[in-house]
């Protein structure tokens, strides 16, 4: 009989022309019940042993994350995001049959979803800086976090226009100093003139302040080349997440008495997953064509929906343009393909753009898909379409404020009035959040007194970005073993490795997938911590990881310089 890693596998990585049919949708329940008893089986593990785990030494801490690792499965996607050996080791205290909530009875999706860019990998790179921190000898003095799209975490400054207007919204004595320019000045008292009470502490509308929703219709008719936006059609959410969520949500229903799916782009950012496991929704992989530069072919969509449809009813498309991880930029053609195929199959065009302003190929460029649409004329102008963006990506990349938007085009009235509905309940976003937007949509123009400056910063930022694109493919596509595509836009880089037998072998021995072995021996070795292509899904028999090219410069060049020594010794210890 098969071992359980071995079923795991089997089902994780599906082959781009498998064959969607009922033993497939026996296999997918298979997994979520095998991720269950995986939890469970973890979380008893560790009740048990919570109060030894306590008084053991950085070494064999060291060794219980190894075990944990090993005991997860080949497939690479690990026990998400908690750190359980903390956040559980004192409720145990009490025994489990005096609580309300156990695993037994919480809502089971919770356990079977999972979150690739906040794993064990990621828990392991923070207890290594703690051990570093006490003096642990290791080969390497720092850990290089590029497991994660978080610009300011990796050294990148604020732009001052966006801190300034924050810093007058929320402390309003300081529109009198003559620190601050008058441009500034003159945006925060519009903020501030649209909140109750003239301050950002108290609630908005559900769907955001009118006088910003008014700003990023504006943006959104400027960057369309002049087609229109209307301001009621835009939302503000904490950042794009929330706002996905709420549209997953809301077409989470059941039609001919087959379950909602949601087509997602393998390689997918696990956002999407995570969400889809979590509102108990079917996933429909379709697969980006790697040897073509991640572009994307009418005939796959067409393929994945059709074999979807024996299980589910595929409700919505999700488009991330540019790509993430994967790092591509769409071309107009690719764009009209998809709508011609969204419209023909009655599907919801999901279309995630926050990194639109991220593009550093000179060849490529970021097209919406509302004005490539709109510019297809009937029937495709009155597509059914969700696009979103945040200020956490671009050249922001204000990760924590937490600010975004959505614009909802072409809904039926009754079903937009529901999606408002929902919204309501949670109050409103973040006021930060939208500032910080206004911040994003309603910038410096030229002739005012905080324009030059904005424009410096801005300009750099993206100028050093693109140097890091170029760089990173450059350096990784020197590797044995490697290839990599150009990376476009975005802010990730996605190379596929050919991890020689041997080390896959050893991979087997430890209960991992290759991509997940190969992700760790980098970490302990240099320090450097990266997402495996697992956590994004890949095809059978590939192997790729995730990187940010976040990191400064001079600090890129050292973890691009302590990667080629660890590959050059990874390759020779395992050919």
């Amino acid at each position: 009989m098969l071992k359980n890693r071995e079923i795991m596998s089997r089902m994780l990585i599906k082959p781009a022309a498998a064959t969607v049919s009922a033993a497939l949708q026996q296999q997918q329940r298979q997994q979520q019940q095998y991720v269950i008893r995986r939890w469970k089986s973890f979380l008893h593990n560790n009740s048990n042993n919570a109060n030894r785990r306590a008084a053991k030494s950085t070494a064999a801490s060291t060794a219980a994350v190894a075990a944990t690792s090993q005991r997860h499965g080949t497939s690479g996607d690990f026990i998400q995001p908690l750190d359980v050996r903390r956040s559980f080791s004192t409720s145990h205290k009490m025994p489990s049959s005096s609580k309300a909530l156990t695993l037994d009875n919480i809502n089971p999706n919770f356990i079977a979803m999972e979150y690739a860019v906040r794993g064990p990998l990621v828990i392991r790179a923070g207890e290594i800086e703690k051990e570093l921190e006490k003096g642990v000898k290791k080969p390497f003095d720092q850990v290089i976090r590029a497991n994660i799209g978080d610009c300011h975490a990796m050294g990148q400054q604020p732009l001052t226009f966006l801190r300034q207007l924050m810093a007058l919204t929320f402390e309003t004595r300081l529109l009198d100093s003559p620190d601050y320019p008058e441009d500034v000045k003159k945006r925060a008292c519009a903020i501030l003139d649209g909140c109750q009470g003239q301050s950002v502490g108290s609630y908005t509308d559900s769907a955001g302040l009118e006088v910003v929703r008014r700003q990023v219709a504006q943006y959104i008719e400027r960057r369309d080349g002049g087609i229109a936006a209307d301001w009621q059609n835009i939302y503000l959410t904490a950042g794009a997440s929330p706002g996905i969520k709420s549209i997953l949500s809301m077409i989470n229903s059941e039609v001919g008495s087959k379950p909602p799916g949601v087509m997602v782009p393998i390689p997918q950012y696990p956002l999407y997953s995570a969400t889809i496991s979590e509102y108990g929704m079917t996933k429909v992989d379709y697969y980006l064509e790697e040897e073509t530069g991640w572009s994307l072919g009418r005939k796959e969509l067409q393929r994945s929906f059709d074999e979807a449809k024996k299980i589910c009813n595929p409700r919505a498309l999700v488009v991330i343009n540019p790509g993430n991880p994967t790092g591509q930029v769409l071309t107009r053609e690719n764009i009209e393909e998809i709508i011609k195929f969204a419209h023909d199959n009655k599907v919801l065009v999901l279309a995630d753009e926050v990194y639109q302003d991220n593009v550093y190929d000179k060849n490529s460029k970021f097209w919406s898909f509302k004005k490539v649409a709109y510019e297809m004329g009937e029937p495709y102008r009155s597509l059914e379409m969700v696009s979103f963006l945040s200020t956490s990506k671009g050249y922001l990349g204000e990760c924590g404020i937490r600010g975004g938007y959505m614009e909802v085009l072409n809904l039926d009235p009754k079903v937009k009035a529901m999606l408002t509905k929902s919204i309501t309940a949670a109050l409103c976003s973040t006021t930060a959040g939208q500032v910080a937007v206004s911040a994003l949509v309603n910038p410096p123009q030229p002739g005012e007194p905080s324009y030059e400056l904005y424009k410096k910063e801005r300009d750099a930022i993206l100028a050093a970005l693109k140097e890091r694109a170029e760089l990173v493919h450059k350096a990784l596509n020197s590797f044995e073993g490697y290839k990599v595509n150009p990376v476009q836009g975005a802010m990730y880089v996605f190379p596929q490795i050919v991890i020689p037998p041997k080390a896959i072998e050893a991979a087997k021995a430890k209960g991992m997938a290759p991509d997940v072995f190969y992700a760790f021996e980098l970490l302990e070795t240099s320090g450097i911590c990266i997402v495996p292509g697992s956590g994004f899904g890949q095809k059978a028999g590939t192997w790729h990881f995730r990187s940010t090219i976040l990191p400064q410069t001079d600090k890129l060049k050292l973890m691009m310089e302590k990667f080629r020594v660890f590959h050059t010794e990874f390759m020779k210890k395992y050919k």
